[in-house]
């Protein structure tokens, strides 16, 4: 095998650097986040960091790149308190991935995609039409990572949309089923095949 110590990974040509350590961790959730300004302009983001955080209440963590530069989901969900969380069906891959381009606060990145924005039940939030799982979130709170400034962003969903195929009995959703991809690393869409659900386990007697 080949091997990495933490000094020669922090000596490693940048590009590759990143590529590293975010690719090793293996496959993380792809999903579409939806917003909107206090101005009404719109904005859908690409992230790879949206993590289960509890189910009572239902909490969904994300994290940000530190504030030193514009950071327009950020800015909008602080604004308004309100987003949205969209699985990447398989089909849209290439235009969720522009959403990671640098557009500036003024240009909606919805425009600039073939992505469709959705409105549901009134709720003031842009959902991706094209997302066969789509949750309205509420900001909760949020946590300063002070060893790199980046931000653990807390919500709450407040309402879940999906696909009615996707629902098991159980409560199960079969994402595979929804040809919902991952990422692996940075760049690297996955898609995502149920091998097998194994059953409650408890220590052998």
């Amino acid at each position: 095998m080949i091997s990495f110590t933490n000094t020669e990974i922090a000596s490693l040509e940048h590009l590759y650097k990143i590529n590293l350590v975010n690719s090793v961790t293996g496959i993380k959730s792809a999903n579409l986040i939806g917003s909107v300004s206090n101005k009404g302009i719109e904005n859908v983001s690409v992230f790879s960091s949206v993590v289960h955080f509890g189910s009572e209440p239902p909490l969904l963590g994300m994290v940000f790149r530190p504030t030193t530069v514009a950071r327009n989901t950020y800015d909008n969900i602080k604004e308004t308190g309100f987003y949205s969380i969209n699985a990447i069906h398989q089909s849209i891959i290439k235009e969720a991935h522009h959403t990671s381009a640098k557009y500036p606060a003024d240009i909606s990145e919805f425009d600039q995609t073939d992505l469709i924005a959705a409105y549901k039940d009134a709720y003031k939030v842009p959902f991706v039409k094209e997302a066969p799982v789509q949750m309205l979130m509420k900001y909760v709170n949020e946590y300063h990572i002070q060893e790199n400034g980046t931000l653990l962003v807390l919500g709450e969903i407040q309402k879940l949309y999906l696909k009615e195929e996707l629902l098991q009995e159980d409560g199960f959703i079969n994402l595979s089923q929804g040809e919902v991809v991952g990422i692996n690393g940075l760049d690297g869409y996955i898609k995502t095949t149920l091998i097998e659900r194994l059953p409650y386990q408890r220590p052998k007697k």
